[in-house]
């Protein structure tokens, strides 16, 4: 676990130094191979659905809805980087409110925009570690950890949709004890090696990442209301979560293409149109892209990102465990 540990802040490290053609080289590279995925997964995607049926969706659209669920994206990030407050509270940083949101909107435009980079995470990881003396694993963990929690809580969001989805030939008692199983065995290797991260903290984040899932399915709800929907919702908002899992997996932009393979290839399984999955997945696309925009502020003014740090320009480390 140490030489993950170190090869990740090596890896951090490595990408803010000053490029060597080779570097260069190889940050193009991976750039043109991502897009290469991207754009291999959507031509097969849209050789089985027809293109013009998606785009025809688009046109149709109610966009009052579709303003609806953009406003529900913005809070799960608002709420996002809410969730990783707690994470930093479990390695004793305290990190301005104002501050945090800030740098997470920046790290969500590193994310889309510069897919050959060190992305949000990274940038965080080497932030922290260079102005605030704060161990770099450490913050990987935090922020880890934060995006740990928000996968176990799209399973929890997975087995209560299951309830209302009698039509997937799937017992309920499957996801229910995998995702028990699994809960049992994230919490047990938390207990017994990351006993920092073991801590009332470490509850609520997992307790608002449930709250950013929510609204992320409610911002799915808004786009299938955007089309006059009145079918059963379940079923799409499982391929969601499900494609959601695809994002995870750095090897296409954002997750393009990955997410409208799953929903194209699971429309059967699922019991819903793949037209109007495939449609979601690239709402949810455009969306999310349209709010890690925001983020670009910071880059053009770098100099607001520090407001809120406080008075001594830095967060407060704290010596001894933060009780509230």
């Amino acid at each position: 676990m140490e030489e993950i540990e170190q090869s990740i802040i090596h890896e951090v490290e490595e990408e803010v130094k000053p490029k060597t053609w080779k570097d260069t080289l190889w940050s193009i590279t991976k750039t043109v191979l991502k897009f290469a995925v991207t754009g291999g997964l959507l031509y097969y995607v849209f050789s089985k659905v027809h293109f013009s049926d998606v785009k025809s969706k688009m046109q149709h659209a109610n966009y009052l809805y579709i303003a609806l669920g953009v406003v529900f994206y913005f809070a799960s990030m608002v709420a996002s980087s809410w969730r990783l407050l707690s994470f930093f509270k479990s390695i004793n940083l305290r990190v301005n409110t104002l501050f945090n949101f800030r740098l997470y909107m920046l790290g969500i435009f590193y994310n889309f925009l510069l897919p050959g980079g060190i992305g949000g995470d990274g940038y965080k990881i080497w932030l922290l570690n260079k102005n605030y003396s704060l161990p770099a694993k450490k913050v990987f963990w935090a922020i880890l950890f934060d995006r740990l929690s928000g996968l176990w809580a799209i399973g929890l969001i997975v087995v209560a949709l299951k309830i209302f989805s009698p039509q997937i030939n799937v017992s309920f008692s499957i996801p229910l004890a995998v995702f028990g199983v699994g809960s049992v065995v994230y919490y047990f290797v938390v207990r017994q090696f990351f006993k920092e991260y073991n801590n009332k903290h470490f509850f609520k984040g997992h307790a608002k990442a449930v709250l950013v899932q929510s609204f992320q399915v409610l911002t799915i709800i808004m786009v299938l209301l955007g089309q006059d929907f009145t079918g059963k919702f379940a079923p799409y908002l499982l391929a969601f979560l499900v494609s959601a899992l695809a994002a995870v997996v750095p090897i296409t932009i954002g997750g393009a293409g990955a997410r409208e393979l799953i929903f194209q290839k699971g429309a059967p399984f699922f019991h819903i149109d793949a037209g109007l999955g495939i449609y979601l997945s690239i709402s949810f696309y455009l969306i999310s892209l349209f709010v890690a925009l925001f983020g670009i502020y910071y880059v053009i003014r770098p100099s607001r990102l520090e407001d809120g740090m406080g008075k001594s320009g830095k967060p407060t480390l704290e010596k001894e465990p933060i009780t509230e």
